[in-house]
């Protein structure tokens, strides 16, 4: 008997969310060694140095359940970001945030809108839960179109989801364009604005839309410790809102959805600024040496302010993918984004990168 008629409704046409190759899993398959990762966005620094300790000294508790409010971690945020503790929700990664406001105010009936080449975890989220996505078309830089959001908008609306900057096009929202959006928007539909790359960005007109807060009750802004601070292994994130959204996600939260170690690494790599401007310095850095190299290969490229760049081959991007992987090179085919022949790939250190650009200049030339 099949059970595939008896799940929930959206289940039945649901593909699962498919990560990056681990080193392992490559090296294991075609045996070979020293392979290098640029596949999932990861922070080439690994993680300070007092997170990493603070994490060691956690470990002397895991016979223990976590504090499951995560009160000093909370503490921590609600002082760096100069709010309220009661409306900050932890998350096991800010995908779990994600899919938390998903479940609490999505069901069959109700729609979420989010933009085209966008983070695939909010038609996944949206889909599991029965609800109807509503995907509005890029603009021609491959980037997020607000006019054509807020036209897809209506009474069965429900959630938007906005990635600023998106992943995995590295494209971003200007703050006057983003925070016009947001006085546009019924006060009965949801916004949230996905900061997951927020740390990387150094622009002037770049906003941070957590300081948006006290001006519209329906802004829930996620953050992710899985990037810039190098965690992406404890598998912690939070979402900042009001106390009554916050309240709401709390009762469907899973208890305990943040281990002990992870919570101790977070609020000492929340509190590591130095670590976060060397990540930024070398990311930017490295930013400009992929672009560079990519225009020397005469590669098309989508302009990136995160820490991944992702390039439009002109023939199909799954050969090319696999002789990286043959040359011990991990990096993202995202095609399956609507993006053809797009080959995300991350930013590394100066050594990576020159190894990178190498790699797929003699992978083309075949």
């Amino acid at each position: 008997m099949s059970f595939l008629q008896h799940t929930a409704p959206g289940i039945a046409g649901l593909h699962p969310y498919v990560p990056g190759k681990p080193i392992s899993e490559l090296e294991r398959e075609l045996g070979i060694h020293n392979s290098l990762k640029l596949a999932s966005n990861e922070n080439p620094l690994g993680c300070s140095p007092a997170a990493s300790a603070a994490a060691q000294a956690a470990l002397n508790e895991v016979a223990f359940y976590p504090d499951g409010g995560g009160f000093a971690l909370k503490a921590a945020l609600a002082q760096h970001h100069k709010l309220a503790a009661d409306g900050i929700t932890l998350g096991n990664g800010s995908n779990d945030v994600l899919d938390l406001i998903a479940r609490t105010f999505l069901s069959p009936g109700f729609e979420a809108v989010f933009s085209q080449h966008a983070f695939a975890v909010y038609a996944i989220s949206t889909q599991a839960v029965g609800a109807v996505s509503r995907v509005a078309a890029a603009d021609s830089g491959f980037g997020h179109d607000l006019s054509a959001m807020l036209a897809l908008v209506n009474e069965k609306t429900r959630v938007i989801f906005i990635a600023n900057p998106n992943n995995p096009t590295g494209t971003w929202l200007k703050q006057d364009d983003l925070l016009a959006f947001l006085q546009k928007v019924p006060a009965h539909v949801v916004v949230v604005i996905d900061e997951a790359y927020f740390e990387y960005v150094g622009l002037a007109d770049y906003p941070d839309a957590s300081l948006w807060l006290s001006q519209f009750d329906n802004l829930i802004v996620t953050r992710t410790f899985s990037k810039a601070h190098g965690l992406a292994g404890l598998r912690i994130g939070y979402g900042l809102s009001s106390a009554e959204i916050a309240g709401l996600l709390n009762r469907v939260r899973q208890p305990f959805n943040v281990n002990s170690i992870a919570l101790a690494a977070a609020e000492a790599a929340l509190a590591d600024t130095d670590f976060i401007q060397r990540s930024k310095s070398s990311n930017s850095a490295g930013l400009e040496q992929l672009s560079q190299g990519f225009d020397k290969l005469s590669l098309r490229q989508i302009p990136s302010v995160g820490n991944f760049i992702t390039l439009l081959l002109d023939q199909p991007v799954a050969g090319v993918n696999q002789k990286l992987l043959q040359e011990g090179v991990i990096c993202r085919p995202v095609d399956n984004y609507g993006l053809n022949n797009g080959l995300r790939i991350s930013v590394g250190v100066t050594e990576q990168n020159q190894r990178l650009l190498e790699t797929l200049a003699r992978v083309l030339a075949k």
